[in-house]
């Protein structure tokens, strides 16, 4: 059949054959809805659900690492069961990603899933970012021997230098912020501030993705949230769902933006939680978490690396994740850096224009390259030489 490139995020799961034009995107988890207590809806079955408030996640990942895999599994056999899909195992190759600095015993335990209940032909275990860098590859005109990785994905951000299509993992650094705990910082923030919402993830979510922004200038836009009237062009009202009339939450114009609802509407009023939301991602402290921000990470980790790697890696960061969608993100990183860096680099930051479904797309042109089979354990490699063969193939 082919190769089945499964990007399988804590937060999102991207998958698709490496001959779709772009993944299926759904929820990593099972969700449970107040009002229908006898269903559960698995990936993007959560679709069919009508009411969303309060529901109840069923994740399975935590703290950024696979533990349930009972939940896991569900949402693989919904993924490779779809009409969309029907995987035919022994027929199939997949390359699925797995968590930077994984722990063995789940390293393990993906590879019997694999080829022991699901029996596929074949299989590449790899991180996100090394897919990442293949993609990139594709799309670069001169051909650079070192790319800097920057995934900011569900629960961390990770800084992942490459030379030559190899890691440099002594470089490597993590942030543990990534979009949940900017979704949780929001909730929190509305909940003291307006409206009690500690509840409602999916719904705050989605308003963190309609509204949030990173701020390139912050006490400027804080001197403008400050204002009244007219004078503040940041403050929106954001509208939310009711499940009756309004299915989705959505963002008032600048102009329509009174502070005040309309008939039975609900609203949130979004001033400078606009960007304060975002900026954990660069000032991790604002929230507690005593570690450093992604632009100064970056730094610190090409620093790390040897001293004629740093004009070429400054020459070509490449932005991935879900986190990256957010507006301003790829002009923060560049004016940091360029703060930061020697004067004589050249500072290029790229972002795609999709960069949650990015992995995965390198995971198709992986799949293209003439030694990806030197990459691939099959069964009947597993079957003889077990775990052994994994750890000697799987550079993860």
């Amino acid at each position: 059949m082919g190769t089945f490139v499964l990007d399988n995020g804590a937060g999102l799961a991207k998958a698709g054959y490496s001959t779709d034009s772009e993944p299926k995107q759904m929820v990593n988890c099972v969700t449970k809805a107040k009002h229908i207590r006898s269903r559960v809806f698995v990936g993007d079955q959560i679709d069919d659900c009508k009411d969303l408030s309060g529901i109840f996640y069923l994740l399975p990942f935590q703290k950024g690492y696979l533990t349930n895999w009972e939940i896991q599994q569900q949402v693989w056999n919904h993924i490779f069961g779809t009409d969309r899909y029907k995987v035919r195992f022994d027929d199939t190759t997949i390359i699925v990603t797995e968590p930077y600095f994984n722990f063995l015993s789940i390293q393990e335990t993906m590879n019997e899933v694999l080829f022991e209940e699901y029996q596929f032909k074949a299989a590449h275990r790899t991180n996100a970012a090394c897919l990442s860098w293949y993609k990139s590859k594709k799309e670069e005109r001169a051909q650079n021997l070192c790319a800097l990785i920057v995934d900011s994905g569900y629960s961390f951000t990770h800084i992942v230098p490459f030379y030559n299509g190899k890691k440099i993992k002594g470089s490597m650094r993590r942030i543990n912020v990534g979009g949940k705990m900017l979704t949780n910082h929001l909730k929190e923030i509305i909940s003291y501030r307006q409206l009690m919402v500690m509840d409602e993830s999916h719904v705050m979510n989605q308003c963190k993705e309609d509204v949030c922004f990173v701020s390139t200038d912050f006490k400027q836009d804080m001197a403008i949230a400050a204002s009244k009237g007219r004078q503040n062009s940041i403050a929106r009202d954001y509208v939310l769902p009711d499940y009756t009339h309004i299915k989705r939450g959505f963002v008032r114009s600048i102009d329509e933006s009174s502070g005040k609802a309309k008939g039975s509407e609900q609203i949130i009023r979004m001033n400078n939680e606009r960007f304060q939301v975002a900026e954990i991602l660069f000032h991790p402290s604002d929230v507690g978490v005593s570690e450093m921000g992604v632009s100064e990470a970056i730094v610190h980790s090409i620093n790390s690396t040897p001293s004629d790697m740093h004009p070429h890696l400054y020459k070509n960061i490449v932005l991935t994740g879900g986190c990256c969608n957010l507006p301003g993100f790829r002009e923060r990183v560049y004016n940091d850096l360029r703060s930061m860096a020697c004067d004589d680099f050249d500072v290029n930051v790229r972002l795609s224009e999709k960069p949650g479904t990015y992995a995965w797309e390198g995971g198709g042109v992986l799949s293209k390259t003439q030694d990806f089979s030197k990459k691939i354990v099959t069964r009947q490699q597993y079957e003889e030489y077990g775990q052994n063969i994994c750890l000697e193939k799987f550079d993860v």
